[in-house]
């Protein structure tokens, strides 16, 4: 590396002072970033998944580009990330107030064998999509890039699946 080559070329060349220079450089900006987006105790973690991942994409970093504002683009992808995984965990939790109300939990243990059979019989692919889908609380377009395959493919996969649980229920 030549004295004049840039940040963002080092970085994408695997220059680990390069993304040490990057955090100095560039943290103020994401946190800034960052604390726009999400609420003020998630934005450490933000923070650190961007950096995270600047190291890990650094391949892709095109170096003739800015690199301001790609990170500036994994800021907000983290950031969308981290508010759906906080929406997931709220919809998730119940209160132990409500939880106490709950009268009977039998039927609702008979519900839960039923759906557990009828998903074991399912095909692994439809399984899956579903699983992703109504326990992950993925969205089909998160299920298409965790699983590799087009979103068409996920979307047919659940409509399938859902059909078939339909008729074994």
């Amino acid at each position: 590396m030549t004295p004049h080559t840039s940040l963002g070329q080092r970085l994408a060349h695997g220059d680990e002072t390069a993304l040490a220079e990057c955090y100095r450089t560039l943290a103020p900006l994401v946190r800034h970033h960052a604390a726009r987006l999400v609420p003020g105790h998630a934005v450490d973690d933000v923070v650190q998944l961007v950096f995270l991942e600047v190291w890990r994409s650094r391949r892709r970093f095109d170096p003739t580009r800015d690199l301001e504002p790609w990170v500036i683009a994994i800021v907000r992808k983290r950031a969308i990330d981290q508010l759906r995984a906080e929406a997931r965990h709220h919809r998730r939790a119940v209160p132990l107030e409500d939880a106490a109300a709950v009268p009977d939990a039998a039927p609702a243990l008979d519900v839960a064998h039923d759906v557990r059979n009828a998903l074991a019989v399912l095909p692994v692919p439809q399984r899956q999509a579903i699983v992703l889908a109504h326990f992950g609380q993925l969205t089909q377009r998160e299920i298409a890039d965790r699983l590799a395959v087009p979103l068409g493919t996920v979307k047919a996969r659940t409509a399938r699946g859902m059909r078939r649980m339909k008729e074994l229920l």
